[in-house]
């Protein structure tokens, strides 16, 4: 009773761990390995830890601006040899023990206007640390479709492939036995095999292709190479354009929404506040200190000498002082004006730089919304041409089984129609992909569409 015991629970674990790997197997759809992408994605992590340091920025510079320096420092050391007693102001040569106690704190008044201006690059550079993390995952969800979908191709390539396989091996089949009853002559045969030895080949090249795309796919998804992945096909719909909004008004929309220009503005406004913080370097420099310090001695080698209390020399000996320090530039080897002078051109450079993305993106819009439309027209044009071409081919296999026509012709529909079911693959995945990028111009993230 035992022993069947014990079989059953290890039939009923084994059953379990089979049906954990048959979970670890379920076909992933598009929106799955986007995010699973972006959630391993190296390039993610590096973001968000530069967004961790330009958080830590801004909590500087706001502690900066608005918080005083404080430091403090304590001190204790014996003295042997001659030292000058601070009862008297005499030399003794008695050793003695000293401590020291200090606090000192200082603010910084005004400094040409350097903590205000940091203030705002660092806040502006936190909003760019957030839109460049936006902009990674968007280029990661781009590079996970854009391999999903070669993935996609060579899978359906692949089944149309095999099917042309098992058709040209009933073809040599029909035709070594139509050789043989004479119907055939032998010439033919070779020709039919040629035929099928070339669909072979495309197979296995199809299939060494399929591993590659694989392989990127999981590259990207940073899913582990031996690890089996399965994917899900995808339903390409033709998307109607919004005829109330024309090109031009697409255009300036995207532009708004544009992660690329807004990197590039932030970064020229942030240049423009670092010339305007090098121009107030040349005004003085107002701060403001304050400290207080005290001490305690005693000489522990002197016979009859009674200290004052500890807590008494700390009271009696304190000082307490309050600065106001005024710092002018006079001449520094003209290390200010250089430093105008190249900030002068960061800016000059970040400007043109801002100015360069607005047209890069406009160009880049255009050209999505033109590759969409040509797409689009590309599609329509193969899905007629794979139809018609797939209907003439089954006809021709029935005549090439009739006889009718000769194997090199049969060969040439058989080619024709290969090629016209790989357009039409291809043209499908490629509008898909053209008509999500124009989307995501308008304003619409890959894992959201």
């Amino acid at each position: 009773m035992k022993a069947k015991y014990n079989f059953f629970v290890l039939m009923t674990v084994l059953g379990a761990l089979g049906n954990l790997k048959a979970q670890d197997t379920v076909a992933m759809d598009l929106k799955a390995c986007m995010r699973y992408a972006v959630e391993h994605s190296t390039k993610v992590r590096i973001q968000e830890a530069n967004n961790r340091d330009a958080q830590i920025d801004r909590r500087d510079a706001i502690l900066n601006a608005f918080t005083p320096e404080v430091s403090g420092s304590t001190s204790a050391y014996y003295n042997f040899g001659r030292s000058i007693d601070p009862e008297t102001n005499t030399y003794s040569l008695v050793t003695s023990f000293h401590n020291g106690y200090s606090l000192s704190g200082g603010v910084v008044l005004f400094n040409g206007f350097q903590a205000v201006n940091n203030l705002k690059i660092t806040k502006t550079a936190q909003q760019m640390g957030l839109t460049k993390a936006q902009q990674v995952e968007d280029q990661v969800c781009l590079a996970t479709m854009e391999a999903y979908c070669n993935v996609l191709y060579y899978t359906e390539l692949e089944k149309a492939l095999k099917g042309q396989v098992a058709t040209a091996e009933t073809a040599v089949r029909l035709a070594e036995r139509q050789e043989k009853l004479g119907q055939k002559s032998h010439a033919d045969v070779v020709q039919v095999r040629s035929d099928l030895a070339e669909r072979q080949y495309l197979l296995t090249t199809c299939r060494n292709n399929l591993n590659n795309a694989m392989i990127t796919l999981k590259d990207v998804l940073f899913w582990p190479i031996e690890e089996p992945l399965k994917i899900e096909g995808l339903d390409v719909g033709m998307s109607p354009t919004d005829p109330s909004e024309t090109v031009s008004e697409f255009v300036q929309r995207a532009k708004q929404l544009s992660p690329e220009i807004t990197l590039a503005e932030g970064t020229m406004k942030n240049a423009r506040l670092a010339l305007k913080t090098a121009r107030w370097q040349l005004l003085p420099r107002l701060a403001l200190y304050g400290g207080w310090s005290s001490s305690y001695f005693t000489y522990p080698g002197r016979e009859g000498y009674v200290p004052t209390p500890y807590f008494d020399q700390i009271k009696n000996n304190r000082g307490e002082y309050i600065q106001l320090s005024v710092s002018i530039p006079i001449y520094n080897r003209l290390s200010n004006h250089s430093n105008i002078a190249k900030k002068k051109n960061a800016y000059e450079r970040a400007r043109a730089d801002y100015e360069q993305t607005l047209q890069t993106v406009e160009a880049e819009v255009r050209r999505a919304i033109a590759d969409r439309d040509g797409t689009a027209d590309a599609l329509r044009q193969a899905a007629i041409r794979a139809e018609l071409q797939q209907e003439a081919f089954e006809l021709n296999t029935k005549r090439f089984e009739q006889g009718l026509i000769s194997s090199i012709e049969y060969q040439t529909a058989s080619n024709t129609y290969l090629n016209a079911l790989a357009e039409h693959l291809n043209a499908r995945l490629q509008y898909f992909i053209k008509n999500s990028v124009v989307d995501y111009y308008g304003g619409t993230p890959y894992i959201e569409q």
